[in-house]
């Protein structure tokens, strides 16, 4: 006996009386800095709120395709952007964020690390880092915005600029786990927690740069109050936690 037509009989009527069920959703850019917390603070964000988020990442700054501004201009789904704050300035002088929806997050240092179980450099005082610098085979770090401070000033402060650069990638830290590049000098957020490296402590107080990073809305969001959910949530105690696991320091709000 065929029950087929039965069957699909009992799944129109409940197609017709069960009224459809919808979800909440939003889409978040994120740079490198923030993702480890973020990547933490997600489930518990979606489990409290029901509201599901997709996370892509991008840089903060910089002019490749992968910038977070070039991913807004051609028009990659994005109702929250997560990022260094002279990127998300960037942005706001731009016209690209709602109106003082920004929030400052976190800060944290530029660190270093070194493939896993490598002798750790020297590097505890601004001689040594130079000299680390110098006598290093290949070293690598993104080209967003650490990448472009160590670029601009860092390295021509240190009078190193021109004997270095041909040893700099921009790949990251993932290189050194690989054992493509000798060490990364990275904010620490982006380095702790990485497998296959260790983390080998932060650069000398007299060149330190601090990362603070931000949240906003972006100004074409299609869940702009879910985005202003997730904005509030950010700033939670759930959230300082994980932040506080990245190796990084919360801050009050802040525009």
């Amino acid at each position: 006996m065929n029950h087929r037509p039965r069957a699909h009989r009992l799944l129109l009527v409940a197609a017709i009386i069960m009224p459809a069920v919808t979800y909440a959703q939003l889409n978040v850019i994120t740079s490198g800095g923030f993702a480890i917390p973020l990547a933490q603070i997600v489930p518990e964000f979606e489990k409290t709120s029901g509201i599901a988020v997709t996370t892509t990442r991008g840089q903060s700054q910089g002019g490749g395709q992968n910038a977070i501004a070039a991913q807004l201009q051609r028009g990659v789904p994005a109702d929250v952007v997560i990022m260094a704050r002279e990127g998300l300035d960037e942005l706001i002088a731009a016209g690209e964020i709602v109106p003082h929806s920004d929030v400052n997050l976190a800060q944290t240092p530029l660190g270093v690390a070194v493939k896993a179980g490598s002798p750790k450099p020297d590097f505890g005082n601004v001689a040594a880092f130079k000299q680390m610098l110098l006598d290093a085979k290949s070293i690598t770090f993104p080209s967003s915005t650490t990448g472009i401070y160590m670029l601009n000033k860092l390295f021509p402060q240190l009078g190193i600029a021109d004997e270095i650069s041909g040893k700099i990638t921009h790949t990251g830290v993932t290189d050194v786990a690989k054992g493509n590049a000798e060490f990364a000098i990275q904010p620490v957020s982006e380095l702790l927690h990485v497998p296959g490296t260790d983390f080998a402590g932060t650069i000398p107080r007299e060149i330190q740069y601090m990362s603070v990073f931000s949240c906003a809305a972006v100004k074409d969001a299609k869940h702009l109050e879910t985005a202003t959910h997730l904005i509030a949530f950010l700033k939670s105690e759930t959230a300082r936690k994980a932040i506080l696991n990245s190796g990084m320091e919360p801050l009050q709000a802040s525009h």
